[in-house]
């Protein structure tokens, strides 16, 4: 009997899912799409009971916003998505996002609506176009609220006439589905709700589970950054007048670091180059800084340069969708570092080499050693680094005297004592 308990307990230790928390805070953008990815993934990988996203959001790109909501629909985990804290929104695509989860839920004090298209940065759509664009979204945000048992004329009016909704009205009107405090609040109203999902009826059964946040990561967290429309302006401003100034002044090289940095960030940012281009060409970019480096020696300026390039693209480099994750920093720091060590020292020996003096010719002769064969008053012959040499003095040098090359003319050296006066 006991070994039977023992059993069953270690069963349900297996089968006693997580609840998988996210926030997002800002736009709707790739990122998010990327986020919201690696979030469904872990809750896939733990078979947690459910996720919730919580949100606050002004809106943002029409094709990471139908990218989240792909996501939404292709896992079979329930998919929770709630605007909070209170004063928290979801406008524009963040509305739409909602709706599209197989629980809606709103703090109070929160917004829902305005999902109007408008060309980035705001600015109207010409007419016809915007026509297209909005029937595109009316049949769009139809589909979502049939499948999802929702409002479809409130919703319809959302795209159509901008509507927006506190949180007592969303739920009035069947737009959403639950007011809550807080989490806490939100799991205690959606425990034991039957949902419909890919075909099969699921009870929410979330009271007294684990929850487990996923923060972004640190690359989320640069990308966001780099998404933000005045980010990506002032970025590709520096690009071009960085490049300009480098090749008005070749060889000032800051400026040309921060223009090659700042103008492929911002190729990103404008959507130009995808992440994985934008982390490949930083990596390309970084090696060059260190070849310049050990070519143009410049104190290490390049090598910090190519250290920082090589860094983040390392950072950005892998797909999020990639089964393997990211590669570890505690992978990326050694190479980079291992990288940069072995430019420098490349660099510091090519200029060590540089200074060394010339072996041969008349320059690897200023300097050396040898003795007078002959008397010199005031030329003789001198044997210098092995050869016999015509040699000329300003002062009398008796045969068998140390002398020292200071000059040489043609094939004739100028020759003084050595002062200890010993001989050789």
């Amino acid at each position: 009997m006991v070994k039977v308990l023992l059993i069953l307990l270690v069963i349900y230790s297996f089968s006693y899912g997580k609840i998988i928390t996210g926030n997002w805070s800002d736009p709707v953008t790739p990122i998010m799409a990327d986020y919201v990815k690696r979030l469904i993934h872990k809750a896939e990988t733990e078979n947690a009971e459910a996720v919730i996203l919580t949100i606050d959001t002004p809106g943002g790109l029409d094709t990471a916003m139908r990218d989240v909501i792909k996501t939404f629909m292709g896992t079979d985990i329930p998919v929770i998505v709630y605007v909070y804290p209170p004063g928290a929104r979801a406008a524009s695509a963040g509305a739409i996002i909602t709706i599209s989860a197989d629980i809606a839920a709103m703090a109070p004090s929160t917004n829902i609506g305005s999902a109007s298209p408008v060309q980035m940065g705001g600015r109207d759509i010409e007419e016809t176009m915007k026509k297209k664009v909005i029937n595109d979204m009316v049949a769009f945000v139809k589909g979502i609220a049939k499948d999802k048992g929702r409002n479809e004329e409130v919703i319809v009016k959302m795209v159509t006439e901008s509507l927006n909704l506190t949180a007592e009205e969303a739920q009035k009107q069947k737009v959403i589905d639950v007011i809550a405090e807080n989490i806490n609040d939100l799991i205690n109203k959606v425990d034991g709700k039957k949902i419909e999902k890919n075909g099969k009826e699921i009870v929410l059964n979330l009271k007294d589970r684990e929850i487990k946040k996923v923060e972004k990561s640190l690359k989320e967290k640069i990308l966001t950054i780099l998404t933000n429309p005045t980010v990506a302006y002032l970025l590709l401003m520096i690009g071009f007048y960085g490049i300009f100034f480098e090749l008005y002044n070749p060889g000032s090289l800051i400026p040309g670091i921060l223009g090659t940095i700042s103008l492929l960030l911002a190729l990103y940012s404008l959507n130009i180059i995808s992440i994985n281009w934008l982390g490949l060409l930083l990596i390309l970019a970084g090696i060059l800084f260190f070849i310049l480096e050990v070519v143009t020696p410049t104190f290490g300026a390049l090598a910090i340069s190519g250290v920082i390039a090589i860094l983040f693209g390392s950072i950005i480099l892998i797909d999020p969708d990639s089964p393997y994750g990211d590669i570890p920093l505690q992978i990326i720091i050694p190479v980079v570092l291992f990288s940069a060590l072995f430019f420098i020292s490349i660099a510091y020996l090519g200029l060590k080499a540089q200074r060394r003096k010339t072996p041969t010719g008349s320059e690897g002769m200023i300097g050396m050693i040898g003795k007078a064969e002959t008397d010199i008053d005031p030329e003789g012959k001198v044997f210098v680094s092995g050869e016999l040499w015509n040699a000329y003095s300003d002062e009398p040098i008796k045969k068998g005297e140390k002398v020292k090359v200071i000059s040489m003319e043609g094939l004739q050296l100028k020759v003084e004592r050595v002062k200890d006066g010993s001989k050789i």
